[in-house]
């Protein structure tokens, strides 16, 4: 008899584990997460009850390491701009939090990487020839080697021509 009591009790519960990611998206699961909180799931007649136990199943989460950037993208120069004459080209990376301890940043323009300090986060352009260009960040840890990458901006270098309307005698 009392195994049949065991057994309708073990029906009639559940465990359940509820926590809450960066974004601050709430999630539930059957199974163990760090930092989730236990929480029991009893059925009754009439619907369910749940219970939570006072402390956390698994350990808290650490704080984060790596990288955990909520903005990374070049803002200057902005998406399809162009830059007459003998202007330099300024180039600025946005990242939102900033660089921390011993993360570096690479460039690269069409592909080939720049020769800029590891800690740029902007710089200018000299004069460039008249042409397509693409410019692209990558944020480096070397402390958990994970790397974060902007998105590629194209960009335009045009230079007056000789021929053009601008420059003819009326």
């Amino acid at each position: 008899m009392a195994s049949g009591l065991l057994v309708a009790f073990a029906a009639g519960a559940a465990v359940i584990y509820k926590w809450t990611d960066a974004d601050g998206v709430v999630h539930y699961s059957d199974q163990a997460v760090p930092g989730a909180e236990k929480m029991t799931i009893s059925g009754a007649v009439n619907g369910s009850a749940a219970t939570r136990s006072t402390a956390p199943e698994a350990p808290a989460p650490r704080a984060q390491s790596g990288l955990a950037f909520t903005v990374i993208a070049i803002d200057s120069p902005t998406a399809e701009e162009v830059f007459f004459g003998d202007n330099a080209v300024p180039v600025h990376l946005h990242l939102e939090p900033a660089l921390q301890g011993s993360q570096t940043v690479t460039w690269h323009l069409n592909g080939k990487q720049l020769d800029q300090a590891a800690n740029a986060v902007g710089f200018t352009l000299p004069v460039m020839p008249r042409g397509t260009y693409v410019i692209a960040a990558t944020v480096i840890d070397p402390d958990s080697g994970q790397s974060q990458g902007t998105d590629s901006v194209t960009f335009y270098v045009r230079q007056p021509s000789e021929l053009s309307p601008q420059h003819k005698n009326p």
